[in-house]
C-alpha cells in the first residue's frame, strides 16, 4: 500500500509518529485513446496560440482574476509557501462528537498507520476516541493543499478524513430555480412518503450494494478478451522482442489462436504449428 502522507500527530505533548495509506481505490475502468486509422494512441502536445511547441521551461504558472487580467505566480514563490505551510504535524485542535459533521464536508478517508516507535501512542490515541466517543479535528497539507481533518476510531485502528473548509461549500441558494416549499406537499402526501420509507428501511449492509455498471462493463471487456477480438497495433512491439521478454505468454497466445483453426492431417505439422 502506497504512503501517500508521513509525519506525526500531536495531541498536546503526545507526539505520535503515523502514515497515511488511501482507504479508498478508484476502480473506474479507464480507456485510451487510439487513432482510428493507424491505430496509434494519441498524444497530446503543449502548444501555444503562436502554434509553437512550447517546452516546460517555457511555460509560466498564472492566476486569472474574474476580470480577465492575470498574474504570474512564481516557482520560487509556491515553494516558500509550501515550506510554511507543509508541516509534517497534524495538531489535533479540538475534540467534537462524529454526528456534528453533516457529510457534505467530508472528501477523502485515508487509513493511519503507526511509524516506527508510535505503536503505543498509537494505540492509546484510538483507545482515547473510542472511550469518549469523540473525534479529533485537525489540520493537514497533502500535496499543496490544506485539509481540515477528523481523526476517529475505526476497528481496530485509526482513520483521518480530510473535510472541506465552510467556504467551500456552495450555498442552497445557488441551486438554480430555488427549493420547493413544503406547503407544496399535502399531509396526504406526507404520510404515504413515510409509510413508505418504514416499509423500505433496514439495516445498513454495504455488501448488498455493487457498481452495477462497472460489472457489466468488466464482463463486456472480458468477453471481447475471450473471444480474441483484438485489434493490431503500432504500439506493439516486434513479436522477436515478445518471445525473449515472455515466451511463456507468446506460446500460449499461439497456443489459444490455434485452437479455432482445422486440425491438421500431419502430428510433425500440429506441434510446429503450436510452437511458432
Amino acid at each position: 500500500m502506497h504512503t501517500v502522507w508521513k509525519g506525526t500527530i500531536s495531541m498536546g505533548l503526545v507526539t505520535i509518529p503515523v502514515k497515511l495509506y488511501s482507504a479508498v481505490e478508484d476502480k473506474t475502468i479507464k480507456f485510451r485513446q487510439f487513432h482510428k486509422d493507424c491505430l496509434s494512441p494519441i498524444s497530446y502536445k503543449k502548444v501555444a496560440s503562436c502554434d509553437d511547441d512550447v517546452t516546460s521551461d517555457e511555460i509560466i504558472k498564472v492566476f486569472e482574476t474574474p476580470n480577465g487580467r492575470v498574474v504570474e505566480i512564481t516557482e520560487a514563490e509556491l515553494n516558500k509557501l509550501k515550506e510554511e505551510f507543509e508541516l509534517k504535524t497534524v495538531s489535533i485542535i479540538d475534540f467534537i462528537k462524529l454526528s456534528e459533521i453533516d457529510p457534505i464536508y467530508y472528501d477523502k478517508t485515508y487509513y493511519v498507520g503507526p511509524d516506527s516507535g508510535g505503536a503505543k501512542a498509537y494505540a492509546l490515541l484510538s483507545e482515547i476516541l473510542k472511550k469518549s466517543k469523540k473525534i479529533g479535528l485537525a489540520k493537514i497539507t497533502i500535496r499543496s493543499k490544506q485539509y481540515l481533518s477528523a481523526i476517529r476510531p475505526y476497528k481496530n485502528a485509526l482513520i483521518l478524513e480530510t473535510l472541506h473548509f465552510p467556504d467551500e461549500i456552495r450555498t442552497i441558494e445557488t441551486i438554480p430555480g430555488g427549493v420547493p416549499e413544503i406547503s407544496a406537499v399535502s399531509d396526504r402526501e406526507l404520510q404515504a412518503g413515510m409509510l413508505l420509507v418504514e416499509q423500505l428501511t433496514t439495516e445498513f449492509n454495504p455488501s448488498n450494494y455493487t457498481d452495477t455498471y462497472r460489472t457489466a462493463l468488466e464482463q463486456l471487456i472480458s468477453d471481447k478478451v475471450q473471444k480474441n477480438e483484438f485489434i493490431s497495433t503500432t504500439a506493439e512491439e516486434p513479436s522477436e522482442q515478445k518471445n525473449v521478454v515472455d515466451l511463456m505468454s507468446a506460446l500460449q497466445a499461439s497456443i489459444e489462436r490455434t485452437k479455432d483453426a482445422a486440425p491438421p492431417k500431419k502430428p510433425r505439422t500440429t506441434r510446429k504449428k503450436a510452437t511458432s
